[in-house]
């Protein structure tokens, strides 16, 4: 018995297929004619598939299959007739839910369309399968590379002060570094170290009159000694 009548449903949805085009020509347009023919046919017909709202069309020949009893679940969740026309299947993956409710709400409009009869030719239904296409083209372009804005440079607080003012003092470059660092320009330089490794003393005991260069010394970076300390040495001078 169960054979038979889904042969006569079969029968039913070929018979309506044939002749989709002039019961609901827009609506095949958009999804194709056995598509259309199935969604009349769990729908009940035109009059009713035109009532329906889109999400109800989006979900109209969904499966649902029973694990013995204890739970059931979709084969395909939310999935449909629609999902099965060629628009759908032609999209990519990430997009198909999209593009499923995309055919969806234009079914809702062409079977209103088609249920008061109106343009026959089918135009409304190509205008509005151009329009799927042309929304589906859109959402697989990449999207467009925005420039970084440019940074704005606010002013930072920085701390100030005699005690910042000293440590840059005492970490500056100094006079001797500064003449190890300068060079004559077309003068060959002698290695300090005589093993040709580039490192010479550059201008440090070149600008004088010949003598011995005595050591400089640098009064940023000498070692300090707190006044605690130095009253200690003075004591113990005294006291020798």
């Amino acid at each position: 018995m169960a054979i038979e009548l889904d042969k006569f449903k079969q029968e039913i949805y070929t018979y309506v297929e044939s002749r989709m085009s002039f019961i609901a020509p827009n609506l095949s347009v958009i999804v194709g004619a056995s598509t259309a023919a199935k969604l009349m046919g769990v729908a009940g017909g035109l009059s009713n598939l035109a009532k329906m709202p889109a999400c109800n069309i989006h979900v109209l020949g969904s499966q649902r299959r029973t694990l013995a009893g204890f739970s059931n679940t979709a084969i395909m969740p939310h999935s449909g007739f629609v999902h099965g026309s060629d628009i759908v299947q032609n999209t990519p993956a990430d997009l198909k839910r999209k593009a499923a409710r995309l055919v969806a709400a234009k079914c809702a409009i062409a079977a209103r369309v088609d249920g008061f009869h109106e343009c026959a030719d089918g135009s409304v239904g190509e205008s509005m399968r151009e329009d799927i296409e042309r929304k589906l083209d859109k959402l697989q372009e990449p999207p467009p590379v925005k420039p970084l804005p440019a940074p704005i440079d606010q002013a930072h607080k920085k701390r100030g002060g005699r005690r910042v003012r000293k440590m840059k003092e005492r970490y500056a470059i100094t006079e001797f570094r500064k003449q190890a660092n300068r060079m004559n320009f077309g003068e060959i330089e002698e290695d300090a170290y005589q093993d040709d490794l580039g490192f010479s003393l550059g201008q440090v005991g070149k600008a004088g009159t010949g003598r011995i260069r005595a050591p400089q010394i640098d009064e940023k970076t000498k070692v300090r000694i707190s006044k605690t300390l130095q009253d200690v040495f003075s004591r113990m001078c005294n006291g020798n």
